[in-house]
């Protein structure tokens, strides 16, 4: 497979990922916050969100566009 180093580093960012919001949501339970989201937090979160998934469903449907052309 050709993709092996990206398909490892994608995993690894992924993990990042998902350790950084543990690690947030760990800090905010600690000092006995509520965690709620306001309209703020979207509009903030939205940007970010979209264009990777955007692009990892590209990278998933890559494949197979390239077989059909």
């Amino acid at each position: 497979m050709q993709d092996v180093g990206y398909t490892v580093f994608m995993g690894f960012g992924g993990l990042w990922v998902l350790m950084g919001i543990a690690a947030v949501i760990f800090l905010f339970k600690s000092d006995g916050q509520k965690l709620k989201f306001g309209k703020w937090g979207l509009l903030v979160a939205i940007p970010i969100l979209v264009p990777i998934v955007l692009v990892l469903t590209y990278q998933i449907a890559r494949p197979f566009i390239i077989q059909h052309l």
